[in-house]
């Protein structure tokens, strides 16, 4: 998916690209489609139950609470001496998950995928006559990897040389909800990309964007 950070900037004056919403529709496309060719793949491979009884395991499925970007953002707030940077840093850092983490709820009420079947692999559906209003057992996209995702795409708004640590933190999450058996590969890809959409559209909000040279 197209990098929200194309160019490093010093902290404490984040970069401001114009998203290229063709990009992301054509790069999310393709990674959502190839995701779904994997899905059989890594259903019967990618398997490690005990994954959150490990410390990494937790560490990664941590990136996907949203407490953790409230922190993250805390920590901003007071480290920003300059106004405008630090509302702007701390309102990236709040809403980008928030926002993630909302969209994974609707898009869940609206295609209504279930969770991975641990003993025989399938996508099943359920009925919009079925608990309309209720996202129990469903998976698509998933909840920890969009707001993991959105989360790092935030802080790499504000870290553009540290990108790759946070984007390695959010794969990693989305890695370990396949691990667990508690989503399919592609409700974390859709979720990644979903993130990127969110993010770009509300750092556009935040700051007007300025083309990147």
């Amino acid at each position: 998916m197209p990098d929200p950070t194309p160019h490093p900037a010093p902290v404490g004056a984040p970069l401001v690209s114009r998203p290229a919403w063709g990009r992301w529709l054509l790069v999310s496309g393709a990674a959502i489609v190839a995701a779904h060719l994997l899905d059989d793949v890594a259903w019967r491979t990618v398997r490690v139950p005990g994954v959150y009884e490990k410390d990494w395991g937790r560490l990664l499925r941590s990136m996907g609470f949203l407490p953790t970007w409230l922190l993250l953002a805390l920590a901003w707030w007071l480290q920003q001496e300059e106004r405008p940077t630090r509302k702007t840093g701390t309102t990236l850092l709040v809403l980008g998950p928030l926002l993630g983490g909302l969209a994974a709820e609707l898009l869940k009420l609206l295609v209504r995928r279930l969770r991975p079947d641990p003993e025989l692999f399938g996508y099943a559906f359920r009925s919009f006559t079925d608990g309309p209003w209720s996202n129990r057992g469903m998976g698509m996209p998933s909840s920890h990897t969009l707001v993991a995702f959105a989360g790092a795409f935030a802080l790499a708004r504000l870290f553009p040389r540290a990108r790759w640590v946070f984007y390695a933190l959010a794969a990693g999450c989305g890695l370990t909800r396949v691990m667990a058996t508690a989503h399919f590969l592609s409700d974390t890809v859709v979720a990644a990309c979903v993130a990127w959409g969110v993010v770009a559209a509300l750092d556009s909000r935040l700051r007007p964007p300025v083309a990147v040279t």
